[in-house]
């Protein structure tokens, strides 16, 4: 149920954009145990020169290739859990040739009552969901 959403620079070819995002699903897929079709992604482009992301004091340099990818899912996951999730999305971006460094992730969390699927209900609220608990796969 993690939505994601994908900041790149213009330039990528389509199969390179399918690729990252691939990337992304399936480090969620295979870390936090999600159902393959519970798949939520905004992809944007940007006209170069509108994404600004330095290193934040950590010394490197990141060029036009960076991805910025935010998740945005519920609370309950260790520190552990994210971790890993964050190295399998960048060994995941690697393969689909985008450097470690120009990796940027933001992760933010929530409760089961801040998502609605559809219809304007709350299926976590009303039992249509079942609400995931942490560590439970699903």
């Amino acid at each position: 149920m993690p939505l994601v959403r994908i900041d790149l620079n213009k330039g990528r070819a389509k199969t390179s954009l399918r690729a990252i995002a691939d990337g992304i699903h399936a480090a969620l897929v295979d870390t936090y145990h999600i159902p393959p079709r519970d798949r939520f992604q905004i992809i944007t482009q940007h006209e170069i020169g509108d994404i600004i992301a330095q290193d934040a004091g950590l010394g490197f340099e990141r060029d036009a290739e960076v991805v910025l990818v935010q998740i945005f899912t519920q609370e309950g996951r260790a520190d552990q859990e994210k971790e890993a999730l964050f190295s399998k999305i960048s060994e995941n971006l690697g393969e689909a040739d985008v450097a470690p460094e120009d990796v940027f992730i933001g992760y933010f969390e929530n409760t089961h009552h801040d998502w609605s699927f559809g219809f304007g209900r709350s299926q976590y609220v009303d039992g249509e969901l079942a609400v995931p608990k942490a560590g439970e796969k699903g």
